[in-house]
């Protein structure tokens, strides 16, 4: 079984010769070296560079431990460059060099050295870093399996694939394994080695069982509203420990970084502004969120369903928003009243936006007239879809609001974006 990851590699194609640093990113055993070390350094080889002139180093590997040292890198990549033919330079995990932008930045100016690198950790991408790179990174983001490169190496049947995906995520190993036991071993080994450990020693954390806790506060509530105050209250109540908001909010700026988490911020579409009280947060693998709740909550399959809508968004390269719509309603007395509806997801793509509800189906007209129901409130021509978890072909109403399948969506068979 392969995953081709055809998106990424021409990505990185398209990146030859840029003259910027490319900088392939995302959350740990995503596949980035992977892609980096066996589908583009074979794509190199099938089209002419000499193996010679492609410099490879994994920084992960103790045997280059010396080489995270920035002058002793700085010099071993100049002992390779031989001659005045054009070099390819392959870091993985980049961020374990101390002062790397320099070392990076000592070879922006060489026309025949084209310079890729990894990295795992969103911090070594900051405003900071990017200002010493000069306006010449270039990020190239790598997510775990999208459905689509999964259900094409996989095949079988839809359903059966798409239930399996929804169970236990698309990190490449887990895809590759035949067993569930070896699938979830997997994930629960990957979490507390890799994820868990990088985040509390990468930022000198002292309370790993709150980083632990908190995570799978986070699991227990995707795509609910919350804040940081909320779910300190929910360690004092839940928990029986007292965590600062202060503190709940720096953790969770730590998971985003490591890529782990994603916020989706409220946002007033009528007004045109965020709402800054609260958010919603996604996993960007939905198997390392199941096996942190040890599959005890997979019956959330409106919430489960529209985690993997928002990763798709994401892997498209969408900002994706939590949009809030005032409608007219009834309250108890029967009264009308303002109400605040919500839109799932308010997704921006230069130029255009959509608004999209998740529904796991449309079973009556009475359930179609609530799921539209922010959508039709909403004062602009732009396209508004209601992606349902049911097999269906592809249709639009009467209010002109597309509805389609979760597998087209997923598959990429829609024009959404």
């Amino acid at each position: 079984m392969v995953f081709n990851r055809t998106s990424y590699l021409q990505k990185l194609i398209d990146a030859q010769g840029n003259g910027m640093i490319k900088i392939v990113t995302g959350i740990r055993r995503s596949g980035k070296s992977y892609l980096l070390f066996n589908i583009f350094r074979n794509y190199l080889l099938q089209n002419g560079v000499d193996a010679e002139h492609i410099i490879e180093v994994d920084l992960e590997n103790r045997r280059n431990a010396k080489l995270r040292n920035p002058d002793n890198l700085l010099n071993y990549i100049d002992g390779r460059l031989l001659d005045d033919k054009h070099y390819i330079v392959l870091l993985d995990e980049v961020q374990l060099v101390a002062e790397f932008e320099d070392v990076l930045n000592s070879y922006l100016k060489m026309a025949n050295v084209d310079v890729y690198v990894t990295g795992s950790n969103a911090k070594f991408l900051s405003s900071d870093v990017i200002t010493e790179f000069r306006g010449r990174g270039w990020e190239i983001r790598v997510h775990p399996l999208s459905f689509a490169e999964y259900y094409e190496a996989i095949g079988g049947d839809i359903t059966s694939a798409y239930l399996t995906y929804l169970r236990f995520g698309g990190l490449p190993q887990v895809a590759l394994m035949d067993t569930e036991e070896g699938k979830k071993n997997y994930l629960q080994m990957v979490f507390e080695t890799a994820y868990l450990k990088d985040v509390i020693e990468r930022n000198h954390l002292r309370n790993p069982e709150g980083v632990r806790e908190l995570i799978r506060i986070l699991a227990s509530s995707i795509g609910a509203s919350t804040n940081p105050s909320r779910i300190a209250k929910t360690f004092k109540s839940v928990v029986q420990k007292d965590i600062k908001s202060e503190t709940i909010e720096a953790y969770i700026a730590h998971l985003q970084d490591a890529f782990i988490i994603h916020e989706s911020l409220r946002y007033d579409v009528k007004g045109r502004k965020y709402i800054g009280t609260e958010t919603k947060y996604y996993f960007e693998d939905l198997g390392i969120r199941n096996v942190l709740l040890n599959y005890r909550q997979e019956e959330e399959k409106s919430h489960i369903m529209e985690n993997a809508i928002y990763n798709e968004l994401h892997r498209r390269g969408a900002s994706v928003d939590v949009g809030m719509v005032e409608v007219w309603g009834k309250d108890n007395q029967n009264r009308h009243v303002r109400k605040q509806t919500e839109i799932d997801f308010v997704v921006n793509k230069a130029p255009q936006k959509v608004y999209i509800q998740s529904a796991l189906a449309l079973p009556t007209r009475e359930k179609t007239l609530q799921e539209q129901r922010p959508l039709v409130n909403v004062n602009d021509n732009f396209t508004k879809v209601i992606i349902v978890g049911d097999p269906c072909l592809p249709w639009i109403n009467e209010e002109g609001i597309q509805i389609i399948s979760i597998y087209d969506f997923l598959l990429g068979k829609d024009d959404i974006l």
